[in-house]
């Protein structure tokens, strides 16, 4: 069985996480798979059993700068201990493939553990195969100034770039306007949205939440170091609606929502017996599903999770501006096809949210979104990587 090792590093939130998971779920169907995860740690977050699972000394960003977790070293020890790491992992495992996440379109803080590790394939196994796995937007406000770099990584290292977007609403020219000089093959894979679990583990809160007569107001900011904001407002709204209409409000902060904003939404939500404020939940597809309205951000899987299930939308367009556009890009092209609805980030007073919630409910559901996109992302990357790795076969991109 050929091998692959995957290298996933999520810096902010956990949607390059959530996404590489979904692909690596599919892969472990024809492939021996080593995963490495050099985030925090995400309680409760589930890694396929089959997958060998390596974990790095974690790192993110905060203020622009890496972190890196109390009890271990300083970050220039933690960076030779990565380094070291990964390319011990690779001379153990021996892939015959190694998929670097979002690399080289991101990632260039970690070029100290990135570019030695290629190095090293290159020298002792240059047979084997480099993959990118790119996600629908690339977002980055400086990429123009890095375009040269990015352009001469890929025709260095790489043999294959996975897009994980449709073609009909996103290419990577948009994001990436030097596409013909990469000197590599890109295949589009069409959107990796999660799927429900086979054998779904519910728990005794889950079952109480999804178990509501009233309507249900599912409210998610993803990782939770950003939309804060949002959650706030609300929790404040919850006051409005609830002499307007029947229903109930459940809030998932994120695992890595900084602990006295968590406290401080739960000093705020404490005396509001229609709102329900939990971390974080491993079961969010099932919500998701239940929901008459979501009320999130717009970052990739819970984009993904909106076309899969049709669930009326609302969201704000949270993120990095200075620096990263994802998100913004990603909601003017979802609301310009009547998918979502938009809350103006910079207007979430309460009285305007709640109205944008009651009116919001009130209209009907269009065509669930999943008939007009390819959701099939992680499934057409396998194939991609059989053709790759094993066998010529036909795929339709």
């Amino acid at each position: 069985m050929k091998k692959i090792m995957f290298y996933c590093q999520y810096l902010t939130g956990m949607g390059h996480l959530v996404r590489s998971t979904e692909i690596v779920r599919q892969l472990v169907k024809d492939f021996q798979v080593c995963f490495i995860n050099g985030g925090p740690t995400v309680p409760g977050f589930e890694i396929p059993s089959e997958v060998e699972i390596a974990t790095l000394p974690p790192l993110w960003i905060e203020d622009g700068e890496l972190q890196v977790a109390e009890g271990f070293a300083n970050l220039e020890e933690v960076k030779e201990a990565r380094r070291n790491a990964l390319i011990n992992l690779f001379d153990k495992f021996r892939p015959d493939c190694l998929i670097t996440e979002f690399f080289p379109f991101g990632r260039h803080k970690l070029f100290f553990e990135l570019i030695p590790l290629l190095d090293h394939i290159k020298s002792v196994a240059p047979s084997t195969k480099i993959v990118s796995s790119v996600r629908d937007i690339v977002g980055r406000t400086d990429l123009d100034k890095e375009a040269e770099i990015i352009c001469e990584l890929t025709s260095k290292y790489f043999d294959l770039i996975l897009f994980h977007s449709d073609r009909k609403f996103q290419k990577l020219e948009e994001s990436f306007s030097r596409v013909k000089e990469l000197n590599c093959e890109v295949r589009y894979t069409g959107f990796v949205a999660q799927s429900s679990p086979e054998n779904q583990t519910l728990s005794e809160s889950d079952i109480t939440n999804l178990n509501r007569k009233e309507l249900l107001i599912l409210v998610s900011v993803g990782g939770g170091r950003l939309g804060y904001e949002l959650l706030e407002s609300v929790i404040e709204a919850s006051l409005i609606l609830k002499n307007k209409l029947p229903h109930h409000i459940q809030i998932f902060t994120g695992p890595f929502m900084p602990e006295e904003q968590f406290s401080q939404l739960q000093q705020l939500a404490l005396d509001k017996s229609n709102v329900t404020l939990q971390r974080y939940t491993t079961n969010l597809m099932a919500y998701m599903e239940k929901a008459d309205l979501s009320i999130s951000l717009s970052g990739y899987n819970t984009t993904m999770n909106i076309l899969r299930t049709g669930v009326r939308s609302l969201v704000a367009p949270i993120g990095h501006y200075s620096y990263d556009k994802e998100q913004l890009v990603r909601t003017q092209k979802l609301e310009n096809l009547g998918i979502v609805e938009v809350l103006d980030p910079e207007n979430l007073e309460p009285a305007y949210l709640a109205q944008k919630i009651i009116d919001r409910l009130d209209k009907d559901l269009d065509a669930k979104a999943s008939y007009v996109f390819d959701l099939q992302g992680a499934e057409k990357t396998r194939l991609f990587l059989k053709e790759l790795l094993l066998e010529k076969v036909t795929v339709t991109a």
